[in-house]
C-alpha cells in the first residue's frame, strides 16, 4: 500500500479520538497549507513587484506611513 495513503489512514484514525485542542491545531495546520497556494497562483509580474518591495523594506528602504498619508489626503476624505 502506498505509504501516503497509509498516513492518510492513520491520520483519520487519530482525529476521531484526539481531543479538541489537537484538533484545532491540525485543522489549523491544514488551512496555513491550503492558503499557501495563493502565492503560486498569482501572476509572475506581481509576485515580482511584492519581492521587490520586501527586498526594499528589508533595506530600509521605505515611506512613512504619515507621508503617504499627505500625498494622497484626497483620496482618505470620506
Amino acid at each position: 500500500m502506498d505509504s501516503i495513503k497509509v498516513l492518510r489512514q492513520e491520520v483519520k484514525k487519530y482525529i476521531e479520538t484526539a481531543d479538541a485542542k489537537v484538533v484545532k491545531m491540525m485543522h489549523a495546520m491544514l488551512e496555513v497549507d491550503a492558503g499557501s497556494a495563493w502565492w503560486d497562483s498569482l501572476p509572475d509580474e506581481i509576485r515580482a513587484d511584492a519581492e521587490a518591495a520586501l527586498a526594499e523594506s528589508e533595506k530600509g528602504e521605505l515611506t512613512p506611513h504619515a507621508e503617504i498619508q499627505k500625498r494622497y489626503k484626497k483620496w482618505l476624505v470620506k
